[in-house]
């Protein structure tokens, strides 16, 4: 099967990240997955919504937006924007806040709020799920911002979280898809998970025929081989601007992919 850019079913697009890239957060990267583009940062805020006050937990929130320019015509207006968030964007940030709260302990964290914005630039299918990936990068970065200040008093981070789609085509089980895979597919699913293979949540929805569970199984297995793989590419990035994830781990709960 020849697919849009070339790659092998069983490979995910290639990624870059630029940690930093927002000066003002505390966490930030400006994440690419081939032609999809998201801006995630990570703010700190001293304190937590009027329902945790006193409870001595900290919280993490999380907010998803498409630029208007993300796709190749101008969207509608951004939501919010005399508009109520729709549907869509609620769901995913909903996704995107539950995928990263499961990375961290939030009893651990004190009263303080981590607020992950994800903005996407440019979309060419597996938006959430780069927003997901991105965020943790995000994520780690603002919390080794906090423990440098002293803000942190203990680790929190409990697991490493990433994402990744996969699809069934006419051609095979593909991972990581295009857009214009996503929309033929007849099962698209996205998995979110942690660097060793313990899963957060599975999206998964058959379009046309439904599908053995056999078949279901090697979808999961081949988005959790791509999660180890995006898992690994944030460890190099976040090592490469000074960060030890390891340090940032609860005791005995530090595991590399």
């Amino acid at each position: 099967m020849n697919r849009p850019d070339g790659r092998a079913l069983d490979v995910h697009r290639p990624v870059e990240m630029i940690l930093g890239f927002h000066r003002n957060a505390e966490g930030s990267v400006l994440y690419r997955a081939g032609r999809t583009v998201v801006l995630c940062t990570a703010s700190v805020e001293p304190t937590v919504p009027a329902w945790m006050m006193g409870k001595g937990a900290g919280w993490l929130t999380a907010e998803y937006q498409m630029h208007p320019r993300s796709s190749p015509a101008r969207r509608e207006p951004r939501d919010g924007r005399g508009k109520a968030p729709s549907g869509r964007t609620q769901e995913i940030q909903r996704l995107i806040g539950r995928a990263l709260r499961a990375a961290i302990d939030l009893k651990q964290l004190g009263e303080q709020t981590i607020a992950i914005d994800c903005d996407v630039l440019e979309a060419d299918g597996g938006t959430r799920t780069a927003s997901i990936t991105a965020g943790f990068v995000a994520l780690a970065l603002a919390l080794d911002r906090m423990r440098a200040a002293g803000s942190l008093e203990a680790p929190v981070l409990r697991d490493q979280v990433a994402a990744i789609s996969v699809g069934h085509l006419p051609g095979g089980l593909a991972l990581d898809l295009v857009y214009t895979e996503d929309s033929s597919a007849r099962v698209d699913m996205n998995v979110v998970a942690t660097a060793v293979g313990s899963i957060v949540e599975v999206q998964a929805t058959a379009e046309d025929e439904a599908i053995p569970r056999a078949e279901l199984d090697r979808m999961t297995d081949l988005a959790l081989a791509g999660v180890a793989s995006l898992a690994s590419a944030q460890h190099r990035a976040l090592s490469s601007a000074g960060v030890e994830l390891s340090a940032l781990f609860q005791t005995d709960r530090w595991r590399v992919a």
